[in-house]
């Protein structure tokens, strides 16, 4: 594959990453609820969740996504600086910092335009076969990998194939959306004030998610004017309960995309009256465990005694003999 090839293909990836970090963060996931807590049936949490990216509330997401006294839990650790979540549900969450600093440098629409005008300006032909390209090897890449249930590994196939096929007839290689789009995106970069980790902690959880939601709108505006529309996917999720077993529950959701209706199967679990995404309660269960272990090695750290360094006496005098 020609060097302009693989950039096309790293640039129309860079695009569906996109697409789906912010599909991951609603866990495809509709009707009006109460902002603080999750609705007493399955679907329903699901869809509120959703509503939430829709609306650009990452603090109503957050909160919804597990039960009050873990959110609490979770504000606590972020600020002791033992967690990132829920910014770490994120597909390539550790680029996200990366990507607002190059976007809210002060040369980075120029930066960003110049090289777009040089790897992708006028690329039609060769942004479709990357995106081509890459959806044939998501693919295979899914097919094989054995860590994902047979549910997962069929929804994941079904949205790598979609946006791989929205990204194959979308303008990417349009000079004057790209311009818009990098004009639009460095700005609401340069307006989260955000640029390294410190910053995000000083902020604390809900500030840094409040100031991000501006960014999260914009990314969704820009991939809406490429044919890709988020928001319509977040707000269309239909499901039906297909088991529930006591605080256990197993719904079926299906949205669209791009076009295409995705379907996808996913557990929850219910605490304190509320359901909540199953995975989302064992990852932040087992966070929390790990920040608890930091934190207290930090304060054992704190209240050590300070070692005083030992006195040789070698520069005292002998004693006088009598």
């Amino acid at each position: 594959m020609s060097k302009t090839k693989r950039r096309a293909l790293r640039h129309a990836g860079r695009w569906a990453c996109a697409a789906m970090l912010l599909l991951a963060m609603a866990a495809c996931q509709r009707d009006a609820v109460d902002a603080a807590l999750p609705p007493a049936e399955p679907v329903a949490a699901v869809q509120a969740m959703a509503r939430a990216i829709a609306d650009n509330d990452l603090v109503a997401y957050a909160r919804l996504s597990v039960p009050p006294a873990q959110y609490t839990a979770l504000d606590q650790a972020w600020s002791q600086g033992h967690s990132r979540w829920p910014l770490t549900e994120l597909p390539l969450h550790d680029q996200l910092l990366p990507m607002l600093q190059a976007l809210a440098a002060d040369d980075g629409s120029q930066r960003l335009q110049r090289s777009f005008d040089q790897q992708l300006a006028g690329q039609t032909a060769a942004v479709r076969q990357a995106a081509q390209s890459m959806g044939l090897f998501g693919v295979q890449y899914l097919r094989h990998e054995t860590s994902f249930t047979a549910s997962q590994q069929a929804h994941y196939v079904q949205v790598v194939q979609t946006l791989a096929a929205w990204a194959a007839d979308a303008p990417i290689s349009d000079r004057a959306r790209a311009r818009a789009s990098i004009a639009a995106l460095t700005k609401a970069a340069s307006a989260t004030g955000f640029t390294d980790d410190a910053q995000l902690q000083q902020a604390g959880m809900a500030a840094s998610l409040e100031r991000l939601g501006p960014f999260i709108a914009t990314l969704k505006s820009v991939l809406a004017s490429y044919g890709l529309d988020l928001d319509a996917s977040m707000r269309g999720i239909a499901g039906e309960v297909l088991s529930r077993q006591g605080d256990n529950a197993l719904v079926r959701l299906q949205y669209p995309l791009a076009g295409e209706m995705i379907t996808l199967q996913i557990p929850l679990t219910r605490r304190e009256g509320h359901w909540y995404l199953t995975r989302t309660l064992a990852d932040t269960d087992a966070l929390l465990r790990n920040a608890r272990t930091a934190q207290a090695a930090v304060e054992a750290e704190s209240a050590a005694p300070i070692a005083l360094p030992v006195e040789t006496g070698g520069d005292e005098k002998p004693a006088a003999t009598p």
